[in-house]
């Protein structure tokens, strides 16, 4: 981020410290939550185009970006934990969680907990809250898709985007994906992929926008009718356009422009 009021910290987490982006603006302010293997540059193409008054704070994950030191454990748990220390560091009132994917399935389980001022939540294409038709083979297969910069590019063109991606970003997600540590890489298919977090979230009574990638063959949009809507009666689904599961990076447009409008209404 090169705007001038996005100033970089660390906040306090159990273990360690995690490193943050942070524009102070106009509340609600959204908390993102990236996706595994991605980091808080993952957010950068949403956040340059978010409303500009947008109040936002954006961190690295344990185990990823700029908070890969940061020792484990590395469950969803521990990561709803962190982002609540993040919220509580910041001392919002009022807040908006948006996860991506992995990042998805920690809003979900931070907002069954009905924490003090959240006001909304965004899930762009987020994992369903318990795994749907994932085998050991799909786990083991997981494991792999960041063992190295071939594997990388491979997940990239055969799972994880519809081609839309810049050269520069292609660069962007292999150094993030290569740059996690290895325990909070396998953490998530050995346990985060497969755990079930559905327990509470019919519970959320915010207002739950849910984006799902036209393309998306990790999370897509029927599946997030059928396993993710029924669950939350607050959510609503709408499909963005000409994207699969990158869609931060794809089509920051689309993914942004909704945010915006969702949090107008809020």
């Amino acid at each position: 981020m090169t705007s001038q009021n996005v100033v970089g910290r660390f906040f306090d987490v159990q273990g360690g410290q995690v490193y943050a982006h942070v524009r102070e603006g106009d509340g609600p302010a959204l908390i993102f939550l990236h996706y595994w293997g991605g980091s808080r540059r993952t957010w950068i193409p949403v956040l340059q185009r978010l409303d500009p008054g947008q109040g936002f704070v954006a961190y690295d994950q344990r185990g990823w970006g700029d908070s890969t030191g940061v020792p484990g454990p590395y469950d969803l748990e521990q990561l709803a934990d962190d982002a609540q220390r993040v919220v509580d560091a910041l001392g919002y009132s009022r807040y908006v969680l948006v996860g991506h994917s992995m990042g998805g399935k920690v809003a979900q389980l931070l907002a069954a907990r009905k924490p003090a001022g959240l006001r909304g939540v965004v899930l762009v294409a987020p994992a369903p809250p318990a795994p749907i038709g994932v085998t050991e083979q799909v786990q083991e297969t997981v494991s792999h898709a960041y063992d190295n910069e071939e594997a990388v590019l491979q997940s990239i063109d055969l799972m994880l985007t519809r081609g839309g991606l810049t050269p520069e970003l292609r660069r962007q997600v292999v150094e993030d994906s290569l740059r996690g540590g290895d325990e909070a890489r396998l953490e998530w298919p050995r346990q985060g992929l497969v755990q079930d977090v559905s327990a509470g979230i019919s519970a959320i009574e915010v207002p739950v926008l849910v984006l799902a990638g036209s393309h998306d063959k990790v999370d897509p949009p029927t599946v997030l009718a059928d396993h993710l809507l029924p669950l939350i009666p607050t959510a609503t689904l709408t499909v963005l356009k000409d994207t699969g599961h990158l869609s931060p990076l794809e089509v920051p447009d689309q993914v942004a422009a909704h945010i915006d409008a969702f949090v107008a209404q809020l």
